[in-house]
């Protein structure tokens, strides 16, 4: 368990049982239980443990650990689940080791699409930015083979039958293209089985590349590698939660707020059929990575040692 925990006796004497060192002797006494099961001298613990004295219950009040955020840059050909009977690559394979708790996923990618997909420590702000009812939209960049049509746009729009129900684009611009690629820009509010790709056929176009550019606020970090994470800081994580109308879930307040940044991804032409895409003011995410290679090189630059004049 991290060092970031408290210790048992210290939290038992906080409480007003005693002295920690009478509480070292509870513990040695096998008079303390945490979960259960006999507590022992140097034990840390965490929130969410079930503390018991001589059989009784006793409520403590330790403070949930601060939310962490991920972005990580999947690339084609890794699956997102911790198990695969076939042994695939995983996403989890790549991502830092949790002391306490795991990273759980907030949505999924399939193996073949790629992009920008969040890992957090929180369950609750997990299930914030996948619930329906917040309705965070998922922005694609997708490539298919042939040009859509001003029908063919205006059905993706206005909603096509799949087999699992309707469903349709919040917004749908064209992103250039040679030949017979052409790249469009989708924002969409649910997260359904392949859905993007299937609505795309639905009008007679294969999918022959797909990108999530954007979850919720949250756009692809600029420089991110494919394969590589970054983690966010105080600031991209109070306004992640705020987006989904989550508390600070734990996390300390941001000493500064981030820049209003605009994806950097395809360039794109007016389409007279698609509708207007939301405002990009509030986004958060594009120039994390480089604010924080700067601050890392400011902080390096400061740290070094300055050489001393010599004495004449």
């Amino acid at each position: 368990m991290s060092d970031d925990t408290p210790k048992l006796h210290k939290v038992l004497a906080q409480s007003g049982l005693g002295s920690r060192l009478e509480m070292e002797k509870l513990i040695i006494e096998g008079r303390i239980t945490v979960n259960d099961e006999l507590a022992h001298v140097g034990q840390r613990i965490k929130f969410g443990d079930r503390i018991k004295v001589n059989g009784r219950s006793l409520p403590v009040r330790i403070q949930a650990m601060p939310a962490r955020v991920l972005a990580y840059h999947k690339p084609v050909g890794e699956i997102v689940s911790r198990d695969d009977p076939q042994s695939r690559p995983t996403v989890f394979r790549k991502l830092p080791r949790l002391y306490q708790g795991k990273w759980q996923a907030v949505g999924r990618l399939d193996l073949n699409t790629e992009g920008l997909l969040l890992f957090t420590s929180s369950g609750e702000l997990a299930n914030k930015l996948m619930h329906p009812r917040f309705g965070l939209e998922r922005e694609y960049a997708v490539r298919v083979l042939g040009a859509l049509s001003n029908l063919e746009k205006e059905k993706l729009l206005s909603g096509v039958n799949l087999e699992d129900g309707m469903a349709q684009f919040g917004s749908l611009e064209d992103g250039g293209g040679e030949g017979a690629n052409c790249w469009y820009r989708v924002t969409i509010q649910e997260g359904r089985n392949r859905e993007v790709r299937r609505m795309f056929e639905a009008v007679g176009h294969a999918v022959s590349r797909l990108i999530r550019i954007r979850y919720g606020k949250m756009v692809l970090p600029r420089g991110l590698k494919r394969g590589d994470w970054m983690e966010l800081d105080a600031a991209d994580i109070d306004q992640l939660t705020r987006s989904a109308g989550a508390s600070h879930l734990g996390a300390p307040k941001p000493t500064h707020q981030a820049p209003a940044a605009r994806p950097s991804t395809l360039r794109r032409t007016p389409s007279k059929t698609a509708k207007a895409s939301p405002s990009r003011e509030l986004f958060i995410g594009a120039d994390s990575l480089s604010r924080q290679r700067r601050d890392q090189k400011t902080s390096a630059a400061r740290a070094k040692p300055r050489p001393r004049k010599a004495k004449i």
